[in-house]
């Protein structure tokens, strides 16, 4: 006969590119036998401020990615992407509420995953990292000042490829990481999921004081929340814990 218990299910909407989120998340989730991952993708290769890169994002889309992830009894479903920090907040409201309504599970994005860690750490100014080209950052920048975010600093690696995001290097990051934290920020934010920040976040910590959000993290920090799941190991990210 099936168990009639089970481990808290998490549905994750993947970018079809990214080759980060599913095995840093299970990296967050180290040996943990009370909750598992399960993943469906969309077309997702490039980044950038103009129309073929946001229907990307569009919210049927999601949904059907969404009902496919219902028919395996997950818990709650996330998408593991951060187009809503440039988007705009109303974009993933709209995307999650949809999600929802179609497949009655609460859903997420990382987006409004960072907005409830913003809210509950009391997250007012931010030091922002991203691999993306600058026009994007200044998106982010203000879409974010909208929510009452400031970022008192910011770096840009200027790729769009989103392939070649999970490439870039611990060593690539650092010194960005170090000058942006040297600003005092509420928090260091590592905006991508794919992007291995969670790789350097309790060396960053350690060394600077400042703490560190990183995007895979944040993701699944809101999902085990909403799953009521226990949270994350306060080496990803002491926030988080």
């Amino acid at each position: 006969m099936p168990a009639t218990t089970r481990p808290r299910r998490i549905g994750m909407i993947v970018p079809s590119s990214n080759t980060c989120l599913e095995p840093q998340t299970y990296r967050l989730l180290g040996g943990r036998t009370d909750v598992t991952v399960h993943s469906t993708r969309i077309p997702v290769t490039r980044i950038a401020l103009d129309d073929s890169s946001n229907r990307q994002f569009d919210p049927a889309v999601m949904q059907e990615a969404g009902r496919l992830l219902a028919t395996a009894d997950v818990d709650v479903i996330a998408w593991n992407g951060t187009s809503g920090s440039w988007l705009g907040s109303e974009h993933d409201k709209e995307l999650a509420g949809g999600i929802t309504a179609a497949t009655g599970i609460p859903a997420t994005t990382s987006t409004l995953a960072y907005l409830e860690a913003f809210r509950t750490f009391g997250t007012e100014r931010i030091g922002l990292f991203t691999p993306y080209t600058e026009d994007v950052n200044h998106q982010v920048i203000a879409s974010y000042e909208r929510e009452g975010i400031k970022t008192v600093d910011h770096r840009a690696l200027g790729l769009s490829d989103n392939e070649s995001f999970a490439r870039v290097t611990d060593e690539e990051m650092r010194p960005g990481s170090l000058e942006l934290a040297a600003a005092a920020p509420d928090a260091l934010v590592y905006l991508c999921t794919n992007l291995y920040g969670a790789n350097i976040t309790a060396e960053i910590e350690e060394a600077t004081g400042v703490p560190v959000l990183d995007s895979v993290a944040v993701t699944l920090w809101h999902a085990l929340k909403l799953a009521g799941a226990p949270l994350l190991d306060p080496r990803w990210g002491r926030l988080l814990g």
